[in-house]
């Protein structure tokens, strides 16, 4: 009767102790589940400075970040580099994990894919040749103007008047184009820009960023957010890349990652104006990180 008793006390102890197993940080930090066992799958376009692969890992502003998300989660990498038009659709249908590569956070996209916090902010402006000095929607009226296939500010490009849109698989030919003189413009992902910028002064370039904040082209003029994309079935993940992401706010690490890759300015890592995200696909009361 005594070891009857002793069994139903242990019963009694094991049920109170499962619980709470379940919710400890060891378990929380399994892998979640992928596309390839123990892989991490990356689309990623190789622009630089935001993502590239490079002695077996992925170099680059996103691409320290999601190697370091890997790397936490115990996972080898499997890059898939692709055109931008190819990786939203990549992560859609299965065929990778996470897309990577300066991505802008839109209301839009967060109905298709699950989005990562930001991993740093941006305001989108003009790339141009050195004796311009254009920063406003109107000085690209009448103009012709280079962009990236896929961008989510291409309605609202379309709406300037007079102004003449060619559309591109990359930033290389868009800026091959701006070179020869068949485009007057480039509107690209601004850090990729910068960074081509200030690695080729022969190009003779300037990027100025809008100075408009017009509510009715609030890609074009607003404060960006740059994010990863990732499934939507895939909760688990979207867990750990946040966790890491925290992780590189809090101690300001993520403004070291992009000081080697030349986002030096404080408007990278500092948000300004509305938070837009908030009550759409994140809780009414979530707060934008950023470092100090």
């Amino acid at each position: 009767m005594r070891n009857l008793t002793a069994i139903k006390n242990l019963m009694r102890r094991a049920s109170v102790c499962l619980p709470l197993l379940a919710i400890s940080p060891a378990f929380a930090q399994m892998a979640p589940t992928t596309v390839e066992k123990d892989t991490l799958t990356i689309a990623f376009t190789g622009d630089m400075p935001g993502t590239g692969w490079q002695d077996g890992k992925m170099i680059g502003y996103d691409g320290e970040i999601l190697q370091r998300v890997a790397n936490a989660l115990k996972l080898k990498v499997r890059p898939a580099l692709m055109e931008w038009s190819g990786t939203i659709a990549s992560v859609q249908s299965k065929r990778v994990d996470v897309m990577g590569g300066t991505m802008g956070w839109t209301a839009q996209r967060s109905k298709i894919m699950l989005l990562s916090d930001p991993i740093h902010y941006f305001k989108n402006g003009i790339m141009q040749v050195n004796k311009n000095n254009w920063s406003s929607l109107k000085d690209l009226e009448g103009k012709k103007v280079g962009t990236i296939t896929g961008f989510s500010f291409i309605p609202e490009l379309r709406r300037i008047p007079g102004l003449k849109l060619s559309q591109y698989d990359t930033s290389d030919a868009a800026v091959r184009d701006l070179l020869a003189g068949r485009i007057e413009a480039v509107i690209g992902d601004p850090p990729v820009v910068q960074f081509a910028i200030s690695r080729n002064p022969q190009w003779n370039l300037r990027f100025n960023a809008f100075k408009d904040n017009n509510p009715e082209y609030p890609l074009l003029t607003g404060l960006g957010q740059v994010v990863f994309g990732i499934h939507k079935d895939n909760k688990d993940l979207l867990v750990a890349v946040n966790t890491e992401i925290a992780k590189l706010w809090k101690g300001c690490e993520i403004k070291t990652i992009g000081e080697r890759y030349g986002l030096v300015q404080d408007v990278w890592y500092k948000p300004v104006g509305d938070n837009f995200r908030a009550g759409v696909d994140r809780a009414a009361d979530w707060q934008l990180p950023g470092c100090k």
